[in-house]
């Protein structure tokens, strides 16, 4: 589903992705683990295009997403080519990014509507039906600043569903959050990660989390990968003395 190739991100004379190797398997579960700065963020950013790659290549479900074939030559992909791939991701921000003129029905219904083409009627519905996933039944009226921080992150994550992306990121999303409200969205997240096969890649310091809802967790450090495996392998008996350090820091 997703395939990083040879990827290169510079900052000026910064490196923050050094020639990353590594692929997601269609409906697996990702975590990415590493100290701030090693380049997690940067990798959920450029699948959401809000970056460019320096040199190397990023497939998303079979398709580029950093380029695109042009006259014979792989060229950087235009923005009509990076639209379309785009649909198949979404992204749940640290910061809840809701717009706070809309009620929680407009806001989960506004993307569907008019990106994806759904009618009104049929847009309603599926928000309805998520948000009593997320247990918000009762807030389809409310504005978002009448919602506490948590009910936004759920409302982001319902908006986030409602375009039925192939691939979702999830990037820190309870770091914003009140120490007692994090429970709450980490149970919708877990119960997303177990009821559906979507692809998820997630940048988190939540280690419990990571361990319950992974199916791979990668240790990044300076831009590369410098272990991964199970979260029984990763949490339990890491390999490496860097691993080992970071875990025992944020334990």
């Amino acid at each position: 589903m997703i395939e990083f190739d040879g990827v290169v991100k510079r900052f000026g004379d910064l490196v923050v992705l050094d020639q990353l190797d590594f692929t997601v398997r269609r409906g697996e579960k990702v975590t990415l683990v590493g100290p701030s700065g090693s380049g997690k963020t940067t990798i959920l950013r450029l699948l959401m295009t809000l970056e460019a790659v320096s040199s190397g290549t990023i497939r998303v479900d079979g398709e580029m997403l950093s380029h695109e074939q042009r006259g014979g030559k792989l060229v950087p992909a235009r923005e009509k080519h990076l639209r379309e791939v785009r649909k198949k991701v979404g992204m749940v921000f640290q910061q809840f990014n809701l717009f706070p003129n809309m009620n929680v029905l407009e806001n989960i219904t506004e993307a569907p509507i008019h990106v994806l083409g759904r009618s009104r009627d049929e847009a309603r519905k599926r928000a309805l039906d998520l948000l009593e996933l997320v247990g918000l039944s009762d807030k389809a009226t409310a504005h978002p600043s009448q919602l506490s921080g948590g009910q936004q992150q759920r409302v982001a994550i319902a908006r986030c569903c409602a375009m039925d992306p192939k691939v979702m990121l999830l990037d820190e999303v309870t770091s914003a959050l009140d120490p007692e409200l994090v429970g709450g969205v980490l149970d919708v997240l877990r119960e997303l990660a177990e009821s559906t096969d979507i692809t998820m890649l997630i940048v988190t310091h939540e280690m419990g989390f990571a361990r319950d809802v992974s199916d791979r967790v990668l240790m990044f450090d300076h831009g590369r990968i410098i272990e991964e495996g199970t979260p029984e392998q990763i949490f339990n008996a890491p390999e490496n003395e860097r691993t080992r350090e970071f875990l025992k820091a944020v334990r």
